[in-house]
């Protein structure tokens, strides 16, 4: 099952990005289903897939529904496109081929799901470890250093949410770098943060600015810590 799996994702990155040059990308949005590249796209799709199966003609059914369902998806998508954030038409775009594409494998090799697996304790602790360094710990920091607060000069160019996204990603890459003993990676991780925020701060020049960022990267990288460690510690009382 896995080999049939990774042959299709194979034939399906070739297909979507290596052998797709951004010239037949933006054709397509512009003339969509009239684009000739469209159907050179499928066309070359289809073409991977037979080299990735070694056109073995017995997976012929799978081949036909994964390039139909690939040219109904990509032409939806470019119908969709101006109206919908192109971003969200990308990800969902690629999880229906997945999709398409984990329904082609369970045809031919059969297999049933084990969700019994999501419940084994390191599964959920993982989870709950996930959870805590992201939805949790953004609302923890948010209530905690409400009161100081404070807006930054450059506000009006900032991406929204950005600083949300940036303490979880850090948060997680604290956890990974924990979990797999390289503690000394956390280290790079602050001064990288350090060098880039030094620019705002030299800028402004403003106390309050400063001591603000710092509680926050202090409370975020504690945090991160602190939740790894508990996760680690859980681990290892857990039957072997």
């Amino acid at each position: 099952m896995m080999l049939l799996f990774l042959k299709l994702i194979l034939a399906h990155l070739i297909g979507d990005f290596a052998w797709q040059p951004k010239k037949w990308e933006e054709d397509q949005k512009v003339k969509k289903q009239k684009s000739p590249y469209l159907y050179w796209h499928i066309l070359i799709h289809a073409l991977a897939l037979l080299i990735a199966l070694q056109f073995d003609l017995k997976y012929w059914i799978g081949v036909v529904a994964i390039v139909l369902s690939h040219f109904l998806v990509d032409l939806i998508r470019l119908n969709l496109t101006g109206k919908i954030n192109s971003s969200w038409l990308f990800f969902w775009k690629q999880v229906a081929h997945l999709l398409v594409i984990a329904g082609v494998v369970t045809i031919y090799e059969p297999h049933v799901l084990d969700f019994d697996a999501i419940y084994q304790p390191k599964i959920l602790l993982l989870i709950t470890a996930v959870l805590l360094l992201t939805v949790v710990s953004s609302r923890v920091m948010k209530v905690l250093i409400t009161k100081w607060e404070v807006e930054e000069n450059s506000t009006n160019n900032a991406l929204e949410d950005a600083g949300k996204y940036i303490g979880i990603l850090e948060r997680l890459f604290i956890f990974v770098f924990i979990v797999t003993h390289n503690w000394q990676a956390i280290g790079f991780l602050l001064a990288a943060k350090s060098v880039f925020r030094f620019g705002d701060l030299s800028k402004t020049k403003d106390r309050k600015l400063t001591e603000y960022i710092l509680i926050g990267t202090l409370l975020s990288f504690g945090f991160a810590i602190a939740v790894s460690l508990g996760y680690e510690y859980f681990v290892k009382q857990l039957p072997q």
